[in-house]
């Protein structure tokens, strides 16, 4: 149920922009357009979502045509089979949260049942808030209603544009599970839409870099990622993934074991079923590296791994790629530290992460 885009957009005039993309949408999770603001990722959202003029191209979505300029087709927004979630969720302001569900659910055919909205509920928390008025809701509430009533569509597709731009960081952080259990949960692909970096790598599993209107490049968000001569890496603040799952947990200290292809991970907070899917992020800076296993130190996770590759950052540091069984890491370290434990290619050494620097 893959989307393939294949369009040209110009807008003249006072901030006039061009457009010209070529991409393929996975039929499942998130998949994520990122790069800087102005580069053209919320146009591509809306020449998808039919909201553009005079748009050439291609689009098709699991052998629907939504667009094809040769053949005379351009569906209009409300025919195309998807829900979109902007950064203001939108809400009706005179409904209650109960309204504003059902509102997404007369747009199905047949209607959505009481079942389904009872399973949206559910799956993004809202019982306890459904006779509320929106301007009574948190930012991350909203988005969340938001996001039930273009569930309740029953979309093929869901476009998230910027969607947790209007919210707090501490709220971002909460909204980001319930994101992901809608693309794991509701098999409906998500195409999202951000500038945040730490945002993209908590939520895709697909990435693609955009810059001045054109795709620079995708694939999976892991091999995105662990590439060090790419813009992922070569950012301010590089991020390396690890998805895995929980296996224990440490009553007395309040931590969870993850294990993952790499080794195990011990994360603080609360506790988190065996068996659940767990992303964690672990920022390049956050990891120190050792020849020796450490034998006395207060960092809990050390993991064997292999450096990759080794690349100047700036004339004080370097950026080392490693490899953790399966999965990519990234670290940032001076030069000195990187002259005095002879870095290069195929090194074997121990890298250290704070269990407090993860989330």
């Amino acid at each position: 149920m893959s989307l393939t885009v294949r369009c040209r957009f110009q807008r003249r005039g006072r901030g006039s922009f061009l457009l010209d993309a070529d991409l393929t949408v996975p039929g499942t999770g998130v998949t994520t357009l990122w790069g800087p603001s102005g580069c053209g990722k919320t146009t591509l959202l809306r020449c998808i979502a039919g909201l553009e003029d005079q748009v050439d191209g291609r689009i098709q979505l699991a052998g629907k045509v939504w667009l094809d300029t040769d053949a005379g087709i351009d569906v209009p927004p409300h025919r195309r089979t998807l829900g979109c979630v902007f950064q203001d969720g939108l809400l009706f302001p005179h409904l209650d949260v109960r309204a504003n569900l059902l509102f997404g659910r007369r747009r199905r055919n047949p209607p959505a049942g009481e079942e389904d909205v009872e399973r949206a509920v559910r799956l993004l928390g809202l019982d306890g808030m459904l006779d509320r008025l929106p301007d009574t809701l948190s930012g991350g509430e909203r988005q969340r209603v938001a996001l039930g009533r273009a569930l309740l569509a029953r979309p093929d597709l869901l476009l998230l544009d910027e969607p947790l731009a209007s919210v707090d960081a501490a709220a971002r952080e909460d909204l980001y599970p319930f994101i992901a259990a809608v693309a794991r949960r509701e098999d409906i692909p998500i195409l999202h839409v951000t500038h945040d970096r730490r945002e993209a790598a908590a939520l895709a599993d697909h990435l693609v870099l955009m810059s001045g209107g054109r795709i620079a490049a995708a694939g999976p968000l892991d091999a995105m990622a662990a590439d060090l001569d790419g813009p992922w890496a070569q950012g301010p603040d590089p991020v390396a993934v690890i998805d895995g799952r929980i296996s224990d947990r440490d009553q007395a200290f309040h931590l969870n074991r993850l294990e993952f292809s790499g080794g195990c991970l011990w994360l603080p907070g609360p506790a988190l079923a065996a068996g659940a899917k767990q992303r964690v992020l672990i920022a390049a800076r956050d990891v120190s590296l050792s020849l020796d296993e450490p034998r006395v130190t207060s960092i809990l996770n050390v993991l064997p791994a292999v450096v990759t590759g080794v690349r100047d950052r700036n004339e004080s540091q370097v950026l080392v790629g490693l490899a953790a069984g399966d999965t990519s890491l990234l670290a940032v370290v001076t030069r000195r530290s990187a002259a005095n434990l002879d870095l290069e290619p195929g090194r074997r050494l121990q890298a250290q992460v704070k269990s407090a620097a993860l989330v």
